[in-house]
C-alpha cells in the first residue's frame, strides 16, 4: 500500500485525477490530490508549497507512514521535483508522466526551444499522416484520445492558463533530487512526442521511458491502465 500524491499539469484543478483516484482506491492505495495556484505571480515556490501541504496537512506530517509517492503529469515536471527537496518526509518514488524535464537554471519558458518540443511535434504529425502540425490545438493535440462525454465536461468547466510566473523562474536545484525516478510516457501523445521524450529523458535524466498507452491526458483516456502502471513499482517493493 502507498499514498500517491498527483499533480497536474497546466490544467492546475484536482479534477484532472478524478477518474484515476477509483482506480488507485480499488488496488488499495491513499491517495492525495491538489488544486495549484492560480494566482498571477505564483511560480515555482508558490507550487512546491502547495505540493508540500497537501502531502503533511495541517500537522505538518502526513497521515500516515506509507511508502510516499508522488506523480507529475508535464508541467509539473518543474515543481514536483522541488516539492521533493522541500518534504520533511523522504518520497519513496517520484513518477513522471508525460512531463517536462527541466534543467539546472532552465525557465519553463525556456525549454520548450532548448529542446526541441516544437520541431518534434511537428516531425510527429507528418510521421502519422496529420500533415504539417498546425498551430496548438487543444482538442486535437490533447484530448484526440479522451471519451467524447469527458471532454465535454473538460471544457465546460473550463480553466485558467497557469500563472506567468511560473514560467519564468529558473528551476533552482543544481541538480535532479536524490529520489527513485520512473518516467512514464504516452505512446499516442501527440504534443510530447514519445522518441522525443526518450531522447530528452535520456540526455537530462539518463533513464529510459516506459511506454503506456493513450496521449497527452491518461489519466483522463487510460485510468485503468495508467493505474497498473503506476503500482507495478509499488507492488514489486512490498
Amino acid at each position: 500500500m502507498a499514498t500517491y500524491t498527483l499533480v497536474p499539469g497546466a490544467d492546475g484543478r484536482a479534477w484532472f485525477w478524478h477518474r484515476l483516484v477509483p482506480e488507485l482506491q480499488a488496488r488499495g492505495h491513499r491517495v492525495i490530490t491538489l488544486d495549484l495556484p492560480a494566482e498571477p505571480d505564483a511560480g515555482l515556490d508558490a507550487f512546491a508549497d502547495a505540493i508540500c501541504a497537501a502531502v503533511v496537512g495541517g500537522t505538518g506530517r502526513p497521515e500516515r507512514a506509507d511508502p510516499l509517492v508522488l506523480v507529475a503529469q508535464s508541467l509539473a515536471g518543474f515543481s514536483v521535483p522541488v516539492a521533493c527537496e522541500r518534504l520533511p518526509v523522504p518520497v519513496s518514488e517520484l513518477v513522471l508522466l508525460n512531463a517536462m524535464v527541466p534543467a539546472p537554471g532552465e525557465t519553463a519558458g525556456q525549454w520548450w526551444e532548448n529542446t526541441g518540443q516544437a520541431q518534434a511535434r511537428s516531425a510527429y504529425a507528418e510521421a502519422t499522416g496529420r500533415g504539417v502540425a498546425p498551430e496548438f490545438d487543444l482538442r486535437e493535440d490533447f484530448f484526440h484520445d479522451v471519451p467524447p462525454e469527458v471532454t465535454q465536461e473538460a471544457l465546460s468547466v473550463g480553466g485558467s492558463a497557469p500563472p506567468a510566473a511560473l514560467f519564468e523562474q529558473p528551476w533552482p536545484l543544481p541538480r535532479w533530487p536524490d529520489v527513485p525516478t520512473r518516467f512514464l510516457q504516452g505512446r499516442e501523445d501527440r504534443f510530447f512526442p514519445l522518441e522525443f521524450q526518450r531522447r530528452v529523458v535520456r540526455e537530462r535524466l539518463g533513464l529510459e521511458v516506459e511506454e503506456i498507452p493513450g496521449g497527452h491526458l491518461a489519466a483522463l483516456s487510460r485510468p485503468r491502465e495508467l493505474a497498473d502502471h503506476l503500482v507495478r513499482r509499488a507492488a514489486g517493493s512490498a
